[in-house]
């Protein structure tokens, strides 16, 4: 992390931070968007070397050091060196069942709520189940990360643990979170903001209406629906050779895919209906190095037409997509500014469909195996699909609350038969609505833990 002053000075928070300071301040007795990651590692682990690395990981990465205020001009926020974590390490291999005693401590911890002006909102824990089995445990708060700035920290600490092992680090260090600000603050004055602002007025001239939440109204009492559908060891493979026959990303064609099934009622030809996708964001930004909350959530307009194939759809609202994203560094908090929202008021993000393709960190000599423990509330109805770059180890996560539950169980029984017989030979030339019609039998639905159910690591921005 880039030297700071004794007293660093307090800096803007941006629009998506306000957000969830908001959220703070209506709720600051619940663990609302607590954000917590774990890092299996299975190997020779050198101890001394991995707790050298998650130290110097953290004196790298600011955001782990912030600190916020209200005051007479708003909320702020401070690069505080005295809230820079240190490594809490844990023996655990004296206990009965080491790795159950150690989810109790990380269930016990995620459990809490996080004062954003006087706790230190992150921590670093190892975990040491067995001479071989090691857990890298990271909490924080969804005003300083998201689902990328996770993804970045991680990899930055398997480069560290490799450099104290001799061997050379792949990934430069951070840039500083100051920067990102800076850049932020440089874009909403620019022509570049005002042709996005442009595009977004027209597109959703004629759309559908965007529902609207009170923020001091949401019910965060009620208890999830959440499942996890057994996909079949062939999907990623069957994705990835589609995708590269018809020239596009299998995360794009899974989440147009997905799209097609979460809005398969629409009437042909009407205004269409939202779903939320997170966007990343970073791309050409000095975001890209820095572990931050970059993530942006915008409404891709899914429309009906009648008779159209399979194909024909990809292709339409692929290119709705690709422009989504064009323009998709226009923050969503504006977005709602624009269309007449006032503080206390959001979008409601549902549907939202996440696709993750985030390749877990390669610790030196060992494997590793990344899970989303807390990620934060989410709305009305959610699918995350996450796996690696190349989609394997795929998995599929659903989340409901219960308002969404015909939309819920509908997913665990005919999503992912949808998605199989979209892929299949000839399916780009039939009718997208037969293949959305026809019947299919029912998957297993996983066990879920009884801790906080995995959904997208931005929650309602994210996230990827």
């Amino acid at each position: 992390m880039s030297a700071q002053p004794t007293a660093a000075p307090w800096l803007d928070l941006t629009l998506a931070q306000f957000d969830f300071w908001e959220e703070f301040r209506l709720h600051p007795d619940r663990p609302l968007s607590t954000v917590a990651h774990c890092t299996i590692i299975e190997g020779p682990v050198d101890e001394a070397a991995l707790i050298g690395a998650l130290n110097q990981l953290a004196q790298e990465t600011d955001v782990l050091a912030l600190r916020f205020r209200d005051g007479p001009d708003g909320p702020r926020q401070q690069i505080d060196p005295a809230r820079i974590p240190t490594v809490h390490y844990h023996d655990l291999t004296s206990e009965t069942d080491p790795e159950a005693a150690g989810r109790k401590m990380m269930e016990a911890d995620i459990a809490k709520p996080i004062d954003l002006e006087r706790d230190q909102i992150s921590a670093l824990w190892l975990l040491k189940f067995s001479g071989t089995r090691w857990l890298w445990y990271l909490r924080g708060h969804h005003i300083m990360l998201d689902g990328y700035g996770v993804s970045l920290i991680e990899r930055r600490a398997a480069a560290l643990y490799a450099q104290a092992l001799g061997h050379p680090a792949d990934l430069g260090a951070f840039q500083p979170f100051p920067r990102y600000l800076e850049e932020e603050t440089a874009y909403r004055a620019s022509a570049h903001h005002t042709r996005d602002q442009d595009r977004w007025t027209q597109t959703l001239a004629d759309g559908p209406d965007l529902t609207v939440l009170e923020k001091d109204e949401e019910d965060y009492g009620c208890s999830p629906l959440s499942a996890a559908p057994e996909l079949p060891p062939t999907l990623p493979a069957l994705l990835r050779q589609t995708a590269e026959n018809n020239d596009m990303g299998w995360p794009d064609l899974l989440t147009l895919l997905s799209a097609a099934w979460v809005t398969r009622d629409l009437s042909a030809d009407g205004p269409g209906l939202p779903v939320w996708l997170p966007y990343m964001s970073r791309f050409g930004s000095v975001s890209a190095e820095i572990p931050a909350l970059v993530v942006n959530i915008l409404p891709l307009i899914v429309t009906n037409v009648a008779d159209e194939t399979l194909g024909d759809y990809l292709v339409r609202m692929g290119k709705v997509l690709r422009k989504l994203r064009r323009h998709g560094r226009y923050r969503v908090e504006q977005l709602a500014a624009d269309r007449g929202l006032k503080e206390g008021q959001r979008f409601f993000f549902s549907p939202l469909i996440n696709v993750i393709p985030f390749d877990p960190p390669q610790f030196i000599g060992c494997t590793a195996e990344r899970e989303v423990l807390a990620a934060g509330p989410g709305d009305g109805f959610n699918l995350t699909w996450g796996g690696a770059s190349n989609a394997d180890g795929l998995g599929l996560w659903i989340d409901a609350d219960p308002a969404s539950q015909a939309q819920f169980t509908a997913s665990t029984i005919d999503l992912v038969p949808f998605i199989i017989r979209a892929c299949a030979d000839g399916a780009f030339d039939m009718p997208l609505a037969e293949l959305l019609r026809h019947a299919a039998p029912a998957l297993p639905i996983a066990a879920q833990k009884k801790s906080t159910p995995i959904r997208p690591i931005a929650g309602r921005l994210e996230g990827a």
